[in-house]
């Protein structure tokens, strides 16, 4: 199955090198996608001639992805998986999920909890919230709506590259299901991150994009 990596990354110059290096151990076609990165991460993508995107403004996630789909769709991908820049998700996942994809699912998500239990934290507390909305609005229970590690089927792939409308994952996991796409979610193991800072570490970062993420899926997933 002809599959495309996308990679959003914004200010990731202390993993990229790491991420690519590991994709490439397994041979995958990979699109680096650099949402206006203020530290050293084009100059890197530069020096190693990745295949990459550059982008002249800063878009966000929903913006970024967007991109990398239509470019899949584009140039005859049959999956599209996004695995994000940080290098959190571990390429020895991909083939899993492009599997779950070669077997019928249109939507698959590498999920941590799958197998595992959620641990109590404040982040954590905010994936329950979101999961309660999402079985509310679909009646379908999920475990990790906030996990960037999906894969995309040729029809989803097409619908997203010409008509995606959200904010971020948790949204995106609603609009699949609620359209009656087929979804699973399987478990995968998450990294630490290394290097840099997560976009999370910022609390009113983390009020905006539960407030955004609920919005969305209360009032425009339909």
């Amino acid at each position: 199955m002809k599959t495309l990596i996308i990679i959003p990354t914004y200010n990731e110059q202390e993993n990229i090198e790491k991420l690519i290096e590991d994709i490439s151990c397994f041979g995958y076609d990979y699109l680096i996608i650099n949402d206006k990165s203020t530290d050293n991460t084009e100059s890197i993508i530069r020096k190693n001639k990745y295949n990459y995107l550059d982008l002249p403004i800063n878009v966000g996630i929903a913006g970024v992805t967007r991109i990398g789909f239509k470019y899949a769709y584009d140039n005859g991908y049959e999956c599209a998986i996004c695995v994000d820049g940080d290098g959190q998700h571990q390429p020895k996942y991909v083939q899993s999920l492009i599997c779950e994809i070669a077997n019928g699912y249109d939507y698959v998500v590498g999920s941590r909890f799958v197998n595992k239990k959620k641990p109590i934290s404040s982040r954590m507390l905010g994936s329950r919230i979101i999961c309660f909305f999402i079985k509310l609005k679909t009646g379908v229970k999920v475990t990790d709506p906030t996990s960037g590690m999906r894969a995309l089927g040729k029809n989803v792939l097409k619908d997203f590259s010409q008509n995606m409308n959200f904010y971020a994952e948790p949204d995106t996991l609603c609009y699949t299901i609620h359209h009656g796409y087929k979804v699973k979610e399987i478990h995968v193991e998450m990294k630490d991150r290394e290097g840099g800072e997560s976009y999370f570490k910022n609390p009113f970062k983390t009020v905006k994009f539960m407030i955004g993420v609920l919005l969305s899926i209360i009032f425009v997933q339909w």
